[in-house]
């Protein structure tokens, strides 16, 4: 009975297979054939059965990441839901209480954690998925896997701490007594939105990051003004008409109005926000694929 081989273990077999040849005294050595594996370059040759090959790594890799995040803590996941309660009270304050930004209705606690929970999970996932790359470098020489897996690990692995402040979420919409209704069915979509706009932007920045290390310190920046050029502190209807599209060029500005409305049902977002978020994610997950393959033919050498 055949069994299916495990890409990694073959590979690393015809290594050893092609060493012991070389150790093997002058003419005693047979000839073996020779598995040469190269990254294609171009965007279409992406290989989604080879990925299906190595979903097994993919989940280690994710694995790994939720273990190192709280090894040798002592609140552990509840990190999870400390750190966007925290932000909810310091903006709720300033935001909600002194600067008086208008909420559409819903209690500004609630409207600014509705958003502020996809923002986070998105934050984290990009940053996770920028470093996955330069961090994995001792990995990613020795032996062959899509490198893709890297950045995508960062990106599912963020869905544990998103789901349990979504706990706490949960909690907030009973408190202030907003019942869910059939548009409910609507925020499993935002959330792929989400995933897939910090798994576009990751790629590509994953890439510049294995090539200048001047990413990381603008990471910060980016990440911040992201945050304040996304409407998780105030609503999209302060922005004027004529800037709607424009703004709407942003992703999160469609997953955030989306989500948002999707727990509370009030504020339906405007589709045509959507339209153009769905748009630019699709735009940037093209290019960041597109970005990454190429360099993955010599991230090695470079990383």
């Amino acid at each position: 009975m055949s069994t299916k081989s495990n890409p990694v273990e073959e590979a690393l077999a015809v290594a050893a297979r092609s060493a012991s040849v070389a150790t093997e005294p002058h003419g005693t050595a047979h000839a073996l054939p020779v598995k040469r594996i190269a990254p294609p370059g171009r965007l279409h040759a992406l290989n989604l059965r080879e990925l299906a090959d190595y979903s097994e790594l993919l989940y280690f890799l994710v694995w790994r990441e939720i273990k190192v995040r709280y090894k040798q803590t002592v609140i552990g996941a509840g990190w999870a839901v400390i750190q966007p309660v925290a932000t909810m009270l310091v903006f709720t304050l300033f935001f909600g209480r002194l600067a008086k930004i208008p909420s559409g209705g819903i209690p500004y606690p609630l409207f600014f954690y509705a958003a502020l929970l996809p923002w986070t999970y998105f934050a984290g996932a990009l940053s996770g998925a920028t470093t996955s790359v330069v961090e994995n470098q001792r990995v990613i020489t020795k032996v062959y896997f899509p490198r893709v897996l890297l950045p995508l690990s960062a990106v599912f692995s963020g869905l544990v701490d998103f789901a349990i402040a979504l706990v706490l979420l949960a909690g907030m919409a009973l408190y202030y007594r907003v019942t869910p209704g059939p548009w409910l069915v609507f925020l499993p979509a935002f959330l792929l939105l989400a995933m897939l706009t910090a798994l576009g932007a990751g790629l590509w920045l994953a890439a510049l990051n294995a090539l200048y290390r001047d990413v990381r310190y603008v990471m910060p920046f980016l990440v911040q003004f992201w945050l304040f050029a996304s409407p998780v502190a105030y609503p999209s209807s302060l922005v004027p008409e004529r800037w709607r599209t424009l703004y709407g060029l942003n992703p999160m500005v469609g997953v955030i109005d989306g989500f948002r409305w999707s727990v509370t049902g009030q504020n339906a977002p405007s589709w045509g926000l959507v339209a153009a978020s769905a748009s630019a994610v699709l735009v940037m997950l093209i290019v960041g694929l597109w970005y990454f393959r190429r360099m993955e033919a010599t991230v090695a050498d470079v990383v």
